[in-house]
């Protein structure tokens, strides 16, 4: 139990590394290119940190295990939303431009309902529609960037400097590899630890692994906040949860198509339909309706998500 312990903690301290220069080289990259940080966040920022659950949930798929690859997708989008922006909005809500916020809350919601629909409809996720899944990724990326030539933008810093770029993209990338690693060594020694109590593999899913790949998106927000960018954490928020549902589980289902779990029920009736899927829609609803509606996000929200997160996790252990 020793070695594990110490592994989490060296993966920990790569997070926190990581994270700080993933976010240095995001708001550079938006100042360098004339581009917002809401939507660097919901692009570049939101793909780097998805890679662990993009290698968490392909790994379990091919390997057999659907259960986490499914619950790692929901469970995610609902701790990114939860327990992630509800932190930064209940500690520095501010303002949001409701325009740069529209399209990855449509695309969010229009995934999320072709998603659910499979889930209540079929109860199995096809090679089919983990390729539908897909096209939406590349469908959304096509759009967000022709968005990003008439948005608002940072005041431009260094430009023409090749050098600059050049520093930027290393930030970028060596800050994601880090943080990948950090949340790898997480997850899996986390898992062990948790295996070793006695909790069970669809639980675990939804709430360790579910937290474990979410903490490059928990490091980016905090990091963010740190260095005054919320702007930049909300859209790798909304890019993430994204992320999880057209390109986590594309690339999961299209390997390794796979069915709903069976194995978890609440008062008769399988768990996932009745809780995970609805918190899932709660949550992000909370967080963007308001804020589109406002222009601005409120500390209530994140004292609201918060609660919705304590409840969600209360329900997944004690029953």
């Amino acid at each position: 139990m020793l070695i594990p312990v110490l592994l989490f903690c060296v993966g920990l301290v790569c997070l926190i590394k990581g994270g700080d220069w993933f976010v240095d080289g995001a708001t550079a990259l938006a100042r360098r290119f004339h581009l917002p940080e809401l939507l660097i966040g919901a692009t570049v920022v939101s793909i780097g940190t998805t890679l662990p659950e993009v290698m968490v949930s392909t790994a379990s798929a091919v390997g057999g295990h659907g259960e986490i690859a499914y619950g790692n997708a929901i469970g995610s989008v609902i701790c990114n939303t939860a327990l992630i922006a509800a932190l930064t909005v209940a500690i520095r809500p501010g303002k949001v431009d409701p325009k740069t916020l529209r399209l990855p809350v449509f695309f969010f919601f229009a995934s999320a309902i072709f998603y659910a629909a499979n889930a209540y409809l079929v109860g199995y996720f096809s090679r089919i529609v983990g390729i539908a899944l897909l096209i939406l990724f590349v469908v959304y990326m096509v759009t967000t960037v022709r968005q990003m030539r008439n948005a608002p933008a940072l005041p431009s810093v260094e430009e023409g400097n090749e050098a600059a770029l050049n520093r930027i993209v290393l930030l970028l990338v060596v800050g994601a590899v880090i943080i990948a690693l950090g949340a790898n060594l997480l997850v899996d020694n986390g898992t062990l630890i948790a295996q070793a109590l006695g909790v069970p593999e669809s639980v675990i899913a939804l709430t360790f692994v579910a937290l474990g790949t979410s903490l490059p998106e928990l490091v980016t927000a905090i990091t963010s906040l740190i260095k005054g960018h919320s702007t930049l954490s909300l859209g790798n928020v909304i890019g993430a949860n994204l992320f999880n549902l057209v390109l986590v589980s594309g690339v999961s289902i299209t390997l390794a198509p796979f069915s709903i779990p069976q194995t978890a029920t609440l008062f008769g009736y399988n768990r996932s339909l009745v809780l995970d899927l609805p918190v899932m829609f709660a949550v992000m609803l909370v967080l963007t309706i308001p804020t589109l509606l406002r222009g601005k996000l409120s500390r209530v929200q994140g004292i609201v998500l918060l609660l919705c997160y304590a409840v969600f996790c209360v329900i997944q252990f004690a029953f």
